[in-house]
């Protein structure tokens, strides 16, 4: 399977870099998994409502820009579907059995996704009604991800 997270924004966090270096290398033995980072739009702290539109089409446009038409695009999103690890990773085995063996999950940037990326999303993913930076939401998908794997093959997992 190949994996690819497609993010808005650079991460600078050291920690972050290391525990996401090291799921991305565990999960090396599992599947392709490529990280790619696109610019965030800059932009004041205080926008209009129109302004934060404008930002995430900026970004959806990039995002978008980044996913190939034969791609199952999952959107991290606070309104979409919570699943279980269990869950999660029978989806994962979902897609790879019936041939959708590349897929990109999305996080947009600090003020959410465009209309324009969720519509071309296949499905919407929530972590939790929780918000969580973005730049940390990269480590808990990567880490989700290696779970989903290491269930689906009844490995054991306790780290």
């Amino acid at each position: 399977m190949n994996i690819q997270i497609i993010t808005v924004g650079k991460l600078k966090e050291k920690y972050l870099i290391q525990g996401i270096a090291e799921y991305t290398k565990r999960l090396s033995a599992y599947a392709k998994i490529t990280i790619v980072e696109v610019p965030d739009e800059k932009a004041p702290e205080i926008l209009s409502e129109a302004e934060m539109v404008q930002v995430k089409q900026k970004e959806g446009e990039r995002i978008l820009a980044k996913v190939a038409d034969d791609v199952h695009m999952i959107a991290l999103a606070i309104d979409g579907q919570q699943k279980s690890s269990e869950q999660f990773a029978e989806g994962l085995d979902r897609l790879a059995t019936y041939g959708k063996s590349k897929v990109a999950f999305v996080i947009g940037g600090s003020l959410g996704l465009s209309e324009a990326v969720l519509k071309r999303s296949n499905e919407k993913l929530s972590f939790g009604k929780l918000t969580l930076p973005h730049q940390l939401m990269r480590l808990v998908l990567v880490e989700q991800i290696y779970r989903a794997f290491r269930i689906n093959r009844g490995e054991p997992y306790h780290k």
